[in-house]
Formats: C-alpha cells, structure tokens, sequence
C-alpha cells in the first residue's frame, strides 16, 4: 500500500470515527458503537505506524514497499 492510500484508510478512518464520537457526545452509541470505536483506534495506530515505517525506509534509501503493518498488539503499546 502507498503513502496516498494509507492516507485515505487514514482520513475514511477518521470520519467514522467521528460519526460514531459525535453518537457518543449526544448519547446514542450503542456497545458495538463502542467496540467499533475502539477497533478504529488500533486501525489508525497501525496506519500511522506503516506510514512512519515508510518514511524512515525512504529516508535511509529503502524500499518503503517493504514496510508492513505491525499487529495491533504491537503499536497499542507506542506512546505517542
């Protein structure tokens, strides 16, 4: 996946997240609102992470084609 792909993953990520945060605010979410919430968070975490493995490749003259997604039990614990 490329940068500009991820970056779409990344922004249709965001806007869910959104919509389902704006439920939240007004009292309307549902458990599975919640659980999609939380499955949102470890989505982005992991698009961020691919997309810093990217760069850091290109950076050092790399493929960044290279880089993978890391499993989410791996980037929940990077502090940001």
């Amino acid at each position: 996946m490329d940068d500009a792909r991820i970056h779409g993953s990344i922004e249709k990520l965001v806007a869910e997240e959104h919509e389902l945060w704006g439920r939240e605010s007004d009292g309307s979410a549902t458990d599975d609102d919640r659980r999609r919430l939380e499955q949102i968070r470890l989505s982005l975490d992991q698009c961020w992470d691919l997309l810093r493995q990217r760069r850091a490749r290109r950076g050092v003259g790399q493929d960044p084609d290279t880089a993978a997604a890391r499993p989410p039990e791996v980037v929940e614990g990077y502090e940001q």
